[in-house]
C-alpha cells in the first residue's frame, strides 16, 4: 500500500464522522419531540438542552470534517 492510499483510507475513516454526527442530530430531535409530545408542559423548559445536545452533536461531525480534510491536504 502506497502513502497515498493510506491518506485516503484515513480520511475517509474519519469522514464516517460526519454521517454519524447527522444520525446523533436526527437522534437528538427525534427523543425532544418524542419528550415534548408526551408533556407538552415541560416542552419550553427543554429547548436549551435540546440546543446543547444539537451543538453538541454538530461539533463532532464538524470536527470529524476538519480531520478528514486535514489528512487529506496537510499530511503527505
Amino acid at each position: 500500500m502506497t502513502d497515498l492510499a493510506a491518506v485516503y483510507i484515513g480520511a475517509g475513516l474519519a469522514a464516517i464522522g460526519c454521517g454519524l454526527a447527522a444520525l446523533g442530530v436526527g437522534n437528538v430531535f427525534a427523543k425532544y419531540l418524542e419528550g415534548a409530545l408526551r408533556n407538552p408542559g415541560a416542552a419550553d423548559s427543554q429547548q436549551g438542552r435540546l440546543f446543547i445536545g444539537f451543538a453538541g452533536a454538530e461539533l463532532l461531525g464538524l470536527i470529524s470534517f476538519v480531520v478528514a480534510v486535514l489528512i487529506l491536504f496537510v499530511v503527505r
